[in-house]
């Protein structure tokens, strides 16, 4: 039933962007990754990630985890703390189905304290700034998950997943949205090689916007000059990611995963590596050197762009940039502790910063 599921979901997304209009930066808020692991890599993660963030990248990769749960958190910030982002994700395997499990996601994006000027001004022309008030903008996705084995051999294991996601978004008392999507994955594995595919907003995602204003704000608009919203809905193109990894054993206490993926949208041409009109691909490379299980040492590259090349002002020369990513883990007994240092934003808008996850096996006792 999960594999009709899955196949219907492609088939329906890929139809959908053929057929319909979508923004081309909507819920961007979801794309910007879940732990220090994947961040440190590039964001090449679909076809090896085995922790809590696993429904966020791909929810058939849960499957992968055996016997205790996994819990994952991640605290990052944007504009010297300006702008927090959080994640919050747990994949439990179900002990009476083998090879199922089951994920729950949290992320919150916000923006606190900004400034509500409308009332900045008196009607006498003069600025009092008593009448300033804060508020928050804030986005929130929560993602239940599902995976299943479906085939597995000695020599290669097939699952596939899902996620439901609900979306909130709000802009102090002004502005709310509500939302719902749905993605699909699917992990092929086997010793030394891993294969995967994740369909984000597989039918597409919508947000259905709200306004609410007094009859005071609504003046204070319109004096200024500002157009009063009406109730909209903006729609999030699918999006499909085909990734690989294989893994080199040096020895027994010294390995490397090396992993790669392309991430494709069907919105338009982008400022990608490859772009059409009709979609474009953005290349993602990671490896992760393995010390004993103990010790993880990680790099990455993507966001590969073209910019104008610098100091050249006269002949507008165009060279190719990319994004650089480094990280670092420790694991003792049920614990793991990520970093990552890299750009959360874009090459336009260069914004490294240190990343921190924890990752916790939550041991089940023995019955």
């Amino acid at each position: 039933m999960m594999k009709k599921l899955f196949f219907f979901l492609l088939g329906t997304g890929l139809l959908m962007t053929a057929k319909a209009q979508f923004r081309k930066y909507s819920n961007e808020f979801l794309n910007i990754g879940a732990g220090a692991r994947a961040l440190g890599m590039g964001g090449a993660n679909i076809s090896t990630v085995k922790d809590g963030t696993a429904g966020y990248w791909n929810p058939a990769r849960m499957s992968a985890i055996e016997d205790d749960p996994s819990l994952s958190l991640m605290h990052a910030e944007y504009f010297a703390g300006i702008g927090k982002y959080d994640f919050g994700g747990i994949a439990i395997p179900v002990k009476s189905n083998k090879g199922r499990s089951i994920g729950f996601s949290f992320m919150r994006f916000g923006v606190d304290d900004i400034p509500n000027t409308l009332f900045l001004v008196e009607p006498d022309g003069s600025l009092n700034y008593n009448n300033i008030e804060t508020f928050s903008s804030a986005d929130y996705a929560f993602l239940v998950s599902m995976s299943q084995t479906i085939k597995e051999t000695d020599n290669i294991t097939i699952s596939i997943g899902g996620n439901a996601k609900i979306i909130h978004r709000n802009v102090g008392k002004f502005a709310k949205a509500w939302g719902f999507g749905i993605d699909a994955g699917i992990s092929i594995s086997a010793e030394k090689w891993k294969l995967a595919a994740v369909l984000r907003d597989a039918t597409s995602t919508f947000n259905a916007w709200s306004f609410t204003f007094t009859e005071r704000e609504k003046e204070v608009l319109y004096l200024t000059r500002n157009d009063i919203p009406e109730k909209s809905t903006e729609l999030t193109a699918p999006r499909l990611i085909l990734g690989g990894a294989y893994h080199f054993d040096f020895s027994d206490k010294l390995s490397l995963t090396a992993e790669a993926s392309l991430e494709t949208t069907f919105d338009g041409k982008r400022n990608t590596l490859i772009k059409t009109d009709a979609f474009s691909i953005d290349p993602r490379f990671g490896m992760e050197l393995n010390l004993n299980e103990v010790l993880f040492l990680r790099g990455g590259i993507s966001n590969f762009q073209q910019a104008l090349k610098d100091g050249d002002t006269t002949n507008r020369k165009k060279v190719w940039i990319y994004q650089p990513s480094l990280g670092a883990g420790f694991k003792i007994n049920n614990i793991g502790i990520d970093y990552a240092f890299t750009n959360l934003a874009n090459q336009n808008s260069p914004l490294y910063t240190h990343i921190v996850s924890l990752n916790i096996t939550l041991k089940r006792k023995n019955n």
